[in-house]
Formats: C-alpha cells, sequence, structure tokens
C-alpha cells in the first residue's frame, strides 16, 4: 500500500506537494478541517483515512492543535534551566489555557524562556518583556557566540556570490559526477547527523542505482533538543547548505533538491528561501547553470512538528503526504526514496562541509580532524555554560578543552552532560576527561557523539525526573509502527512516574528486560537508541537511582 502512496503522490511531483497543501490548509485554524481532508484525498486520489491518518499525527496538524495562538518550548534544556512554568503562567496573563501549545524545541538552548508566537521565536524571563511581545513591540533577535576551536571549515566567512559562483562552476564544468564523489569520499567525511554514515559512499550508492529521476534530500528537521548547530547553518551560511545540496545533485545525477526544514525554526526558513532567490538571480539554479548543462531546482517544504522525521525514511514519507512511519530496509533509499525514486538524504551539516572541500580539496579536508573521525564538527553548549554557543571544533579535541576553552566552564553545579540529543550519551562530568570529540572515542567509552548537543544537568535537578522525560519525549514522538518503540516507552515512562508519585519499586530485572527489547527488538533508532542514556544514568548514578528500583 505504501509504495502504491509513493508513486499516486509522486504523480504531480514537488511542485504540487500534498504534504505542503496540508501544511497552507492548516494555517489559519491550526488543522484541517473533514472536508479540507476528504479534498485533499479525492485530488492525489488517497483515501480520506491516508490524509486523516497522517494529519493526525504532526503537532501543528493534528485536531488538537486548533485555536492554539501560542507555543511554549518543552526541550530538555529549557526543562533543566526550569524556565518554563514560570512563563507558562506569565503567557495565561494574555491567552486561554487552551491557547497554549507545545514545540520541541525552539533552538534557543543557549538562553531559554523560550516560546513561538505569531510565526517567530522568542524568549522572556519577565512578565514586561511577554507583554511587549504581545502588544507587537518585542525583538525577536536572540544572540550566542559563535567560535572555532581549530580550523574555520563550516564557520569560514563567506566571500560574496562572486567566490560562490566562481566555486560553483568550477565544480559543475572542471569535474565530472565521479570525480565529485572521489572528492567526497577521499575527504572520509561521514554524515553529521549521528549515525556517521560515509557520505561519499552513499553518493556512489544513489549515482549507481538506474533511474530517469533522483533527489537529494536536506534533512533540516533537526530536533535534537540542546541542538541549534543547523539553525546556525541555515541562518549564517545558508549558501553553503545550498551549494552543498546542489553539489550533491551533480553527483548522484539528481535535478530536484529538497530542503525539510523544520516549522520550530521559522527565521531560518525566511533566511534559506532569501538565498535560494540570491542564488536563482545570479543563474546558479535552473537550467543549465552557470552554462555548466546542468539543471538543478531548489523547494523547501515546512515541516509540522515531529522528531521522527529526522529519520530519513520517515522524513520520506512525510514529503509524500503518508504517515511519517519509519520504513523497513533493505531497500534503502538510495535505491528506493522519495516517490520511489532514488535519493540521498543528508543532515544540514554534512551537505555545508561540500563548499570547503571542493574548494580546498578532498585530501585538505581529511588531514584534519582523526584518521576514522575527520574534519570538523559543530557543537553546540547550553544556556548553563559561562559563554553559551555553537563552536566548530576539530575532530579529535579533549572534551574538556571544550568545555573549558569554548564554553569557559559552568556557571552552575554541573553532574552530567546529555550529549548527542534523546538518543546520545549521557555522560558524568567526572568521565569527561577520558573523552575526544569524535564517534570512536564516545563509542569506546559507551556512549554516543550523535548531533553533539549538550544539555547539561545541573547537581541538583533529579535524574529520574530527566529519565521520565525521555521516555515521555520517546513515547510522544514515536512513529508507532513497531511494538518495542511504541508500547515500552510509554511502559518506561508510566514506571517512571509511578517510582516517584506511589508507594512503587520498579523491578530491576523487568526494567533491564524492557531496554533490551526497545535495543533489539525496535524498528529504527528511536527506539534503538533511547536506552543508551538511560542505561549511562543506571551505571554512574546509582547511588541517586536505586531507591527507585527493587
Amino acid at each position: 500500500m505504501s509504495k502504491n502512496l509513493s508513486s499516486l503522490s509522486g504523480r504531480k511531483g514537488l511542485s504540487d506537494n500534498l504534504f505542503e497543501k496540508m501544511g497552507q490548509l492548516a494555517n489559519d485554524t491550526g488543522t484541517l478541517s473533514k472536508d479540507e481532508l476528504q479534498n485533499l484525498a479525492d485530488e492525489f486520489l488517497f483515501g480520506t483515512a491516508n490524509t486523516f491518518g497522517s494529519t493526525t499525527f504532526y503537532d501543528f496538524l493534528k485536531p488538537e492543535n486548533q485555536g492554539k495562538k501560542v507555543y511554549v518550548c518543552n526541550g530538555s534544556v529549557c526543562l533543566c534551566a526550569g524556565t518554563q512554568d514560570k512563563l507558562r503562567e506569565d503567557l495565561q496573563k494574555h491567552f486561554k489555557e487552551d491557547e497554549i501549545g507545545e514545540m520541541c524545541c525552539l533552538g534557543r538552548c543557549h538562553e531559554n524562556a523560550a516560546f513561538y508566537y505569531q510565526g517567530k521565536n522568542y524568549s522572556a524571563n519577565t512578565a514586561e518583556t511577554i507583554a511587549e511581545i504581545v502588544k507587537g513591540k518585542g525583538n525577536n533577535k536572540d544572540q550566542y557566540h559563535a567560535g572555532t576551536l581549530g580550523p574555520a571549515i563550516l564557520m569560514a566567512p563567506f566571500e560574496g556570490m562572486d567566490a560562490f559562483n566562481a566555486a560553483l562552476k568550477k565544480t559543475l564544468t572542471e569535474n565530472t559526477p565521479e570525480e565529485v564523489i572521489e572528492s567526497v569520499k577521499t575527504s572520509g567525511l561521514r554524515g553529521r547527523g549521528g549515525a556517521g554514515f560515509p557520505m561519499g559512499m552513499k553518493f556512489e550508492f544513489c549515482r549507481n542505482a538506474e533511474s530517469d529521476t533522483k533527489f537529494i534530500i536536506c534533512n533540516a528537521d533537526e530536533g535534537d533538543p540542546g541542538a541549534y548547530s543547523d539553525r546556525y547553518l541555515l541562518e549564517e551560511r545558508p549558501h553553503s547548505v545550498l551549494f552543498g545540496m546542489i553539489a550533491a545533485g551533480y553527483a548522484i545525477g539528481a535535478e530536484w533538491g529538497v530542503i525539510y526544514i523544520r516549522a520550530e525554526y521559522p527565521e531560518s526558513i525566511t533566511t534559506i528561501e532569501n538565498a535560494i532567490k540570491e542564488l536563482a538571480d545570479h543563474q546558479c539554479l535552473g537550467e543549465n547553470i552557470l552554462g555548466s548543462g546542468f539543471n538543478f531546482q531548489l523547494k523547501i517544504i515546512k515541516a509540522q512538528g515531529a522528531y521522527i522525521c529526522g529519520e530519513e525514511t520517515a522524513l520520506i514519507n512525510s514529503i509524500e503526504g503518508q504517515r511519517p512511519e519509519v520504513r523497513a530496509r533493505p531497500p534503502y533509499p538510495a535505491q528506493y526514496g522519495l516517490f520511489g525514486k532514488p535519493t540521498v538524504v543528508n543532515n544540514v551539516e554534512t551537505l555545508a562541509a561540500l563548499y570547503w572541500i571542493m574548494q580546498h580539496g578532498g585530501s585538505a579536508y581529511a588531514k584534519t580532524g582523526t584518521e576514522k573521525s575527520p574534519g570538523t564538527k559543530l557543537v553546540c553548549l547550553d544556556s548553563r555554560f559561562r559563554r553559551p554557543g555553537c563552536y566548530e571544533v576539530e575532530m579529535g579535541t579533549p572534551l574538556h578543552n571544550v568545555i573549558e576553552d569554548c564554553g569557559q566552564g559552568f556557571k552552575v553545579s554541573v553532574k552530567a552532560l546529555h550529549i548527542g540529543g534523546p538518543l546520545g550519551g549521557l555522560v558524568p562530568v567526572q568521565k569527561v576527561k577520558d573523552l575526544t570529540l569524535d564517534f570512536e572515542s564516545f563509542s569506546k567509552e559507551g556512549f554516543l557523539l550523535g548531533h553533539a548537543s549538550v544539555v547539561s544537568i545541573p547537581g541538583d535537578f533529579p535524574m529520574i525526573k530527566y529519565l521520565e522525560h525521555i521516555f515521555e519525549f520517546a513515547a510522544h514522538e514515536s512513529c508507532g509502527k513497531c511494538f518495542p518503540c511504541r508500547l515500552g516507552t510509554k511502559r518506561a515512562e508510566e514506571m517512571l512516574v509511578k517510582a516517584q508519585h506511589e508507594d512503587y519499586k520498579i523491578d530491576r530485572v523487568l526494567f533491564d528486560d524492557l531496554l533490551h527489547t526497545l535495543t533489539a527488538g525496535s524498528l529504527c533508532a528511536h527506539g534503538g537508541g533511547i536506552p543508551l542514556p538511560v542505561k549511562n544514568a543506571l551505571q554512574y548514578f546509582d547511588a541517586e537511582l536505586r531507591q527507585y528500583f527493587a
């Protein structure tokens, strides 16, 4: 059935997109009416059950979203910072309770007290500031430090459109697609979204797939709480991201690129829209780009609030207007992806690195970082640091240096760092000295680097409460396709809540069995990865947690 729906959705291509229409129809009320769902089903030859099932999954399309006027960030950093209860109280002076929704995460982890209102993100620590914002007088500009610890590759200053045109023309006219792929393979660049898969191999698989139509997708639905590195690139280095998409499209033989940007980053959407227009004005998009003979178009798809769309097959289903459930693999997207066509999905940071690689060569990139983890990594430090911000750090750098040299240490007592998003490792501060910023070091020590977002857990924040938060998040964001994730995350959340508020002890054998089932039986890394930080917590914070277990 899903293959049939892929084909039906693909009849109109990307120019008339089902998922995009769903979002547009929900703009005014926050959800779609039954008549609108029926009309979409008729237009795209879907069943009404399919359009209803798809829209009810997303935070910003489902019926419960109707009438929402303001959204409070419920991300991990804002939770640990303790700002959101007061923020909600202050918002209730201006909005009814049922007009206040939630978003996760707004990418304001460096300052907290974050909320979304009338198409913009804000941070407000006082009732007076909120009152000004509601009156339309508030400033939504945020500031965070951006710096480097090692070579500036992703954070290298943009040199203007003349330099961009020259670099793009050189890539498209002086290199064959195979040579572009070879440069990427030589660089050793690995996916920066968390999995660390070699980018050049993914390009080669898709290049070799036989099809008259292929796609490149930029996964800009960065949903990891604590992470705002993609937001930095989309808003501060948009041309690098777009260059990467054009170069990737050339390499694999795709004439269309999709940038799937999370709705929680409205400023990023606007910046990318403006950058795309600038590229089109300079003949860097469209037919016969810069006389190279290569045709390429870009389309922005606005996401609608679903963390699982960070998983590439769920993202592909989403663009097709289907419920964003994870697909079983094989086949992999490089053979069967968007609309059933070969597709490469890479995250923002991975694609942005191609601008530097194509200018300086794959060998130069491979000389930075470590042998197995070449290059640099963007690291986001949250509001518990003295100097929060987004930093480009050379792979292999001691984690201690990142904390002290970039973040200048902590403002408050911190007992653990949750690094790499909800599925990342939960690192006790005493283990920081044993880690370097690369995939291998984190894996060796029993952690996961992931997206390299950093959530600081204060010394006085109950670890049991944080574990409850992790499972609550995982249960809410599960696509529901496989039983272990759909049921297991919710059962774990229930046990942790019950242990805190009732005369109940969690059976440790049962809990460990649940974690094993999630790891071994889940269809994707969402359910399979969520046990890692929990196991880290049980190992390193046993003295704090044992009172809740039998």
